[in-house]
Order: structure tokens, then sequence, then C-alpha cells
């Protein structure tokens, strides 16, 4: 595969981010390896290759031999004002997150309260849960967290389990997963009521016709 087949099959926030990793990278540690820098952004060494042969040819970083058959990285002017962009633009792109995360748990939570659901749990340890945890509504309370994949007994500030049977009594389900939330919900409506598991927006989750149905109701 080609360098610009490695990088055409990446989308445009992970080409993002791939690129500040690296241009953060070589500005830490001149001495900076392929190697290394697919360890540290966890990406494959062919990957890491075509980022840094792109970087180079777009003069965001100057490559030179050293000693031993290595090559020293150097962050050129132009290099150091697109990592500046790239950090400005993560950072706005984060709080962005943050801002409609927390609207649409508020949101969430406020209709559990309004339909009686008093006990709700979260599904899925991510930073969503983590701003979940942060949100409060009228008569309802976040009582426990439970993701299948994770075996920690806490989260935040919350009880953790593996399952909604080790959940005890709950009202209803919040989805907080971020790893393939549709296959995630999918999964959870054949144990839960779908009326009942309520979900953010910003995961782009198809809900079920029962789902649909119960809040047009």
């Amino acid at each position: 595969m080609s360098n610009a087949d490695r990088i055409s099959t990446t989308g445009k926030a992970d080409e993002a981010e791939i690129t500040l990793g690296i241009l953060n990278a070589v500005h830490e540690n001149e001495r900076v390896t392929q190697r290394s820098v697919a360890q540290d952004l966890g990406i494959a060494l062919g990957l890491a290759n075509a980022y840094l042969k792109r970087c180079a040819k777009k003069g965001l970083i100057k490559v030179s031999q050293a000693p031993t058959n290595r090559y020293a990285y150097y962050l050129t002017p132009q290099g150091f004002a697109e990592k500046s962009r790239l950090t400005a633009e993560y950072l706005s792109d984060s709080f962005q997150f943050f801002r409609r995360a927390r609207n649409q748990c508020i949101e969430a939570l406020r209709l559990a309260g309004q339909r009686g659901w008093k006990r709700v749990a979260l599904y899925g340890a991510s930073e969503l849960a983590e701003i979940a945890c942060l949100c409060n509504a009228p008569e309802v309370d976040v009582v426990i967290l439970i993701d299948p994949t994770d075996n920690h007994d806490s989260f935040a500030h919350l009880p953790m389990v593996g399952s909604i049977e080790a959940a005890g009594e709950i009202d209803a389900l919040l989805l907080t997963t971020l790893t393939d939330p549709q296959a995630t919900y999918d999964a959870l409506i054949e144990h839960f009521p779908a009326t009942r598991v309520l979900v953010p927006t910003l995961l782009r989750v198809i809900e079920s016709k029962d789902m649909i149905e119960g809040a047009q109701s």
C-alpha cells in the first residue's frame, strides 16, 4: 500500500490528530523514530512513516541524516505554526464536544425525571460517561455505571458493574459508550426495554421503532 493509500483510509479528524501527534513528538524529541511515533500514537509503523514523509513534503518538519544510519527530525517555522493551529482546533473541538454532551445528557436525565424514572444507570465507561456524571436533573439519580468490558469496581464517583443484572433496581439506562454505540444499543435492547434506553443524539444511533413510538405517544 502506498503512502497516499495509507493516509486516504483515515478520516479528516483522525488525520489532524495524527499530524498533531507527530508534530508534538518531533517538537519534544528530535531523535524520535518512526517506531516510537507509531507506538506513542497507537498506529501502524507504515502509517507513521507515511505521515512523517507527508509532514516533510509539506514543509512542516525537516529530516536530516544522523549517525548510525538514523534520522533526525526538526520542526520548521511552518511546522510550529501548524502545530499551534491544530492544537487550538483540537481544544475547540473538545470544548464543543463537552458542551454538546453535557446538554444532551441533561436533556436525557430531565426526560427520565418527567417519566418518573428516578434511578438511572450509565451504560459504557467513556469520556461521555464522565460528563454525564457531572449532570443533574430534578428527582433523578445516576446510581451506577454498567460496562461488560471493564472490570473496575468504580468509575468517577459511581459504583461499576459488568451487567444489567448486577446493577440492581434501575428505572432507565443512559447510553454512554463511544465504542460502536449502534452495535451496543442493538444488543442492549434485546435485554432491556428500548423505551427506557436514553440515547444522546451525538452518538448517531438509530433507535428502535418501539422507542420512537413511545416518545411520540
